[in-house]
């Protein structure tokens, strides 16, 4: 009978968790806007999705079942290597040289450059060169935000009120301005429309400096600004870190199980927030969504409205989940920790996860439109009927699936070297782990699925 119940309660975990995850998707480039071009559809067999899901919930269960090593774990995760860093301040200098210069760009060639967003440099800088290559380099070899962050740079050279700010607010305002960030960039022209792309950048400019002059800039950035947080969470996967005039080296997502990475439940929904928000980016660019939501657009509901309704429910949806396994984690592993104190232990490894999806579109996007970027950086105020494509090979659509299952992996490994560090029993750790590996798989295999779908613009816009 002990036995049947506990299938019964793996049962009604897998799915709870099953629900929210079958709709999932990944994020998406919104290339069209760009003269990029969409996804194609890509004929993925039955057999590879068996596949990749068996080989994800083989790797999950050989790191819990094998990989019991305490000392192995330590010593993978405690491996370190330093080295200095000669002329550092010099180089952080010139970074927020650079940044403060390219935040002005932005502007100047958004307001009086060619109004096509294909030939105009700053939305293919903002979008190429920032949000697709500097955040893939950001989480593959290491942050340098700190120091290129134009706005922090301009904050540190006004004065400021040092007003107290509210703690009870906590990183929520951050997990609001992620939210309304990737709402606008959805629902807005703002990916391929160089003058509206320019009027929010000069919003977020002004909301920024203002926050850091009322509350100080370390406050402002170590706290309530979303992009910041964005950069700081993605630096603690890359291998390379800044300490001091030194450089560290480590293994990849390493750093993902340190104990005070996340500190508040607060920080826990920021985590959640950026793996929401990189689902919801691309499957609202999905057929399916499209299919999905033409009758309730027809029945007269307005599609602003609906894209933030869904935004919000499925953030909510996904809080919920995340809770959900937590609690059951915390009852299958029998531990007097608080299911609070697991919510935060568990939730850095979510960004492993995140960064694949991030790399599983951007990857093709970038190398696919890098041409166009240098082309017009060369002549920012020169409208060009043409622009450099670089065209990739069709056997690149397999590098987005690695990048996929690779988060993943890196995901349950992270999330297996907290469980150790949290819990004195092998068993503990062992069966804390099945409802997160459950929700990992199924997510998994679902944006798999969706990766291999044909992306289109964000339809009833």
């Amino acid at each position: 009978m002990g036995r049947r119940r506990c299938h019964r309660r793996y049962g009604r975990v897998a799915g709870l968790l099953g629900l929210a995850v079958v709709a999932t998707g990944s994020v998406a480039a919104h290339g069209a806007a760009l003269g990029g071009g969409g996804r194609e559809a890509v004929a993925v067999p039955t057999w590879l999705f068996l596949v990749t899901g068996g080989a994800a919930i083989g790797a999950s269960f050989l790191l819990a079942s094998l990989v019991t090593d305490r000392a192995l774990i330590a010593a993978v995760h405690e491996w370190r290597r330093r080295a200095p860093v000669p002329g550092a301040s010099r180089l952080g200098s010139v970074l927020s040289l650079v940044g403060v210069v390219g935040l002005l760009w932005v502007f100047v060639v958004g307001v009086v450059g060619p109004q096509r967003g294909a030939s105009n440099a700053a939305v293919l800088l903002v979008w190429v060169g920032w949000w697709a290559g500097f955040t893939m380099s950001t989480y593959l070899v290491g942050s340098v935000w700190p120091a290129l962050n134009p706005w922090r740079t301009v904050a540190d050279s006004l004065s400021s009120l040092d007003r107290l700010y509210p703690d009870r607010l906590g990183a929520w305002p951050s997990v609001v301005g992620l939210l309304a960030l990737i709402w606008i960039e959805v629902v807005s022209p703002v990916a391929g429309d160089p003058r509206t792309l320019a009027a929010v950048v000069a919003g977020y400019t002004a909301v920024t400096l203002s926050g850091a002059i009322a509350y100080g800039p370390d406050r402002w950035f170590e706290t309530v600004d979303p992009i910041a947080r964005v950069f700081r969470y993605y630096g603690r996967l890359a291998p390379l870190a800044r300490e001091g005039g030194s450089i560290r080296l480590r293994l990849p997502g390493t750093a993902l199980a340190e104990t005070r990475l996340v500190d508040g439940f607060d920080e826990v929904g920021f985590v959640i927030a950026l793996v929401w928000a990189t689902t919801y980016d691309g499957f609202v660019a999905t057929p399916a969504w499209e299919s999905a939501v033409a009758p309730i657009v027809e029945a007269g509901v307005p599609p602003l409205v609906l894209y933030l309704v869904v935004l919000v429910a499925g953030y909510l949806l996904f809080v919920g989940v995340y809770l959900l396994g937590t609690r059951y984690s915390r009852q299958l592993a029998g531990t007097y920790l608080s299911t609070a104190t697991l919510a935060r232990r568990f939730a850095p490894p979510l960004l492993a996860i995140a960064a694949g999806y991030h790399l599983a579109h951007y990857l093709e996007y970038f190398l696919s439109l890098a041409p166009s970027l240098i082309a017009t950086a060369a002549t920012p105020l020169a409208l060009r009927e043409t622009v450099p494509v670089l065209a990739l090979p069709g056997w690149f659509d397999a590098v987005a699936l690695a990048s996929v299952l690779l988060g993943h992996v890196l995901a349950i490994w992270t999330a297996h070297a907290v469980a150790f560090d949290s819990f004195p029993g092998r068993l503990q750790a062992i069966r804390s782990q099945y409802p997160y590996t459950v929700v990992m798989v199924l997510y998994t295999i679902s944006s798999l699925f969706i990766v291999s779908q044909p992306t289109i613009e964000p339809p009833f816009l």
